[in-house]
């Protein structure tokens, strides 16, 4: 399979009679895009940020992205809270991920020796996963929101832009950890949050803090546990998937 990468600009192109059955877009931007007359059955999208954005994604003319986000919420009671203003709704939120997590490590911890470690279609392991949220968690709440001047734990994963952007990236130094380092570090992340949300008021949530991506930009607290609580269901439901075709033998 050939890979178009950001050198290959194609906006604006127009796809007639082609035959892209079997492609994958990764990390590319088809906002706008138009498809008209196609076969899509069996297609899969996967698109985080549309209902964050209050975004629009129209099948037939039918708008389904809000029937999209009331499903998700339906399947993961809790997700629902993520985005409220409200110290105790916050609190709640964090305490449904966090459970939902638990039960998935356990989950995990009961499949076949070596599962924590298996990709699905070239994505994140289970175990690689985990110390991405380290990582989310660390940038967000301990960057951003505590402003601690060396947030990251060793373990954390950062994202494929985090390089390209031209972050340092040698405060990641764990190459291959072993699982229970990662799960103790993933622990004690979860737990920061949860102490942090334990406490937090009202007020503290609208202080604003510098954007770690951004530092000229101002977010408030607010926003910073919206995008931690954001990077907690939508990896696990990632996860979740991922388990699910391992478990079907499609690891």
């Amino acid at each position: 399979m050939d890979d178009v990468d950001h050198s290959g600009d194609v906006r604006r192109a127009r796809f007639i009679d082609a035959n892209l059955a079997g492609a994958r877009f990764i990390r590319c931007d088809l906002s706008g895009a138009v498809m008209r007359a196609v076969d899509v059955d069996g297609a899969e999208i996967d698109a985080p940020w549309l209902t964050e954005s209050d975004g629009r994604l129209l099948v037939n003319d039918v708008d389904v992205a809000p029937y999209v986000e009331a499903e998700l919420n339906l399947r993961f009671p809790g997700r629902d809270q993520r985005r409220s203003d409200r110290p105790d709704d916050l609190q709640n939120a964090w305490a449904a991920v966090e459970a939902a997590w638990t039960s998935t490590v356990k989950r995990a911890a009961s499949m076949p020796e070596g599962t924590v470690e298996i990709s699905v279609d070239g994505e994140w392991s289970f175990a690689q996963t985990l110390r991405h949220l380290v990582m989310a968690t660390d940038t967000w709440l301990r960057r951003a929101v505590l402003e601690i001047e060396e947030p990251y734990h060793p373990i954390g994963l950062p994202h494929a832009e985090y390089e390209t952007d031209g972050y340092d990236l040698s405060v990641f130094t764990a190459d291959h950890p072993d699982y229970t380092e990662v799960t103790a570090a993933r622990t004690d992340r979860m737990t920061m949050v949860r102490d942090f949300l334990a406490t937090t008021t009202s007020r503290q949530l609208a202080e604003p803090r510098r954007s770690p991506w951004a530092p000229d930009h101002r977010e408030t607290v607010l926003s910073c546990v919206h995008t931690i609580l954001n990077e907690e269901w939508e990896h696990l439901r990632y996860a979740l998937r991922d388990l699910d075709k391992i478990k079907e033998g499609g690891g």
